[in-house]
């Protein structure tokens, strides 16, 4: 009687769970692989990122600096990127007829700029496989009878496998079957997100961008955490890489505190404070008959200046001869050590990102298997891993995905 092929299942159409249906799939042609997604259509969060454009990963190619763009992570994957990292990923998509290109800020797309190219080419990719997908099919319950699993799909249809990959996100039901199976949770907080500030000074400044900020984040009496990069000024107060790096590596400390911190902006970094006085006080001389307001000497946009003049109470009209060293001394305050009261939090895409999830010691990061359940396996967003903004997260996803394809025939 002939031998049964391994039955494989993948429970989540994502970017992990598609990458890991393709690597099991080409790595063992003689096995079944089934992907079940709840949602009707698959890759969702692939098609949204980058506003539509698909950030697929980051141009960071050695793994030792690659880890540090992972509040949560970093330690475990630090062998996980030495077997699949960036230039893995990119000449994987290469080998699909999928080239990227890298932005200046480091960040990957592909050169099309549309994540359907990206969305393509995974379905195909998973198609001359052969992995039989199956969208809009919810698991409901994982149990193990012996060395399988039963998954119980919606209508009542049991499925039944010999290794299973778990790479369901940041969905509860992905948490339940993981705690089902023997696995503690982190619990999941997000990650990722604007603050809420409300403050006169960023008033009708929505749209506003300053390219280098310096933020410094203070949650109560915890070390403050720090951030220079971009900043956005939004309705709601503040947003751009900087802060959302800063909301990443605070995320359980701001939400611990119900995202009540306060934070100190230097709008002007590149410049140090001695050498900025002597280029406020040149001015009272170089140009004392023009307003202040009305001459902004730093490199930030013209209306934010205005606002932080407006804070040092310097008058619309005052003139540069007749700015006082007591001004001039609150003007260098407002420009490099502004106190900002963050109030809340705002989203950022859906609140893309969490941190938690199946806990990292209970996972075998050469392979991706779970310590706790012999032949189960687990990539992505369901375990206690998140990256800033800038591709990362879907990086984490590609490896995990990867190495358990990889690894789930043997």
């Amino acid at each position: 009687m002939a031998e049964q092929p391994l039955q494989i299942g993948v429970i989540g159409g994502g970017a992990a769970g598609f990458f890991g249906a393709i690597a099991a799939a080409t790595t063992y042609p003689q096995a079944q692989v089934t992907l079940l997604e709840a949602a009707q259509r698959p890759l969702a969060k692939v098609r949204i990122s980058g506003g539509g454009r698909c950030n697929v990963t980051h141009a960071c190619f050695d793994p030792a600096l690659l880890v540090q763009h992972y509040p949560r992570g970093g330690k475990a994957l630090r062998g996980a990127f030495s077997r699949f990292q960036p230039k893995d990923t990119v000449a994987w998509f290469a080998g699909y007829g999928v080239k990227l290109k890298t932005e200046a800020d480091g960040r990957m797309f592909p050169v099309t700029d549309d994540s359907a190219t990206i969305v393509d080419c995974l379905l195909q990719a998973a198609s001359d496989a052969g992995v039989n997908l199956r969208p809009h099919t919810p698991v409901l319950a994982v149990t193990r009878q012996g060395e399988r699993f039963c998954l119980t799909l919606r209508g009542g249809e049991v499925l039944t496998v010999d290794r299973l990959l778990l790479a369901t996100g940041s969905s509860p039901q992905g948490y339940a079957i993981a705690q089902a199976l023997g696995h503690r949770i982190e619990p999941p907080v997000p990650s990722l997100f604007t603050f809420q500030v409300t403050d006169p000074r960023l008033q009708d400044l929505a749209g506003v961008a300053v390219s280098t900020a310096s933020l410094r984040l203070r949650v109560a009496a915890n070390r403050p955490l720090e951030q220079t990069g971009p900043v956005l000024i939004t309705h709601w107060g503040l947003s751009g890489p900087a802060v959302l790096k800063l909301s990443a590596w605070g995320a359980r400390l701001l939400y611990d505190h119900h995202y009540q911190a306060s934070l100190r902006i230097n709008w002007v970094p590149q410049s140090k404070p001695d050498v900025l006085r002597q280029h406020l006080l040149a001015a009272r001389t170089q140009m004392p008959r023009k307003t202040i307001a009305a001459n902004c000497l730093v490199p930030i946009p013209r209306r934010l200046w205005e606002r932080l003049v407006a804070a040092a109470d310097i008058e619309p009209e005052q003139r540069w001869a007749e700015l006082s060293n007591q001004k001039l001394n609150r003007l260098l305050q407002e420009l490099t050590q502004g106190d900002y009261t963050v109030k809340g939090k705002g989203v950022f895409k859906e609140e893309f990102v969490t941190c938690g999830g199946v806990r990292l010691a209970e996972i075998d990061f050469k392979t991706m298997q779970s310590r706790r359940c012999a032949g189960l396996y687990l990539a992505g967003e369901v375990l206690d891993i998140d990256g800033v903004t800038g591709g990362f997260n879907f990086q984490s996803a590609w490896t995990t995905g990867w190495l358990a394809g990889q690894a789930i025939g043997q």
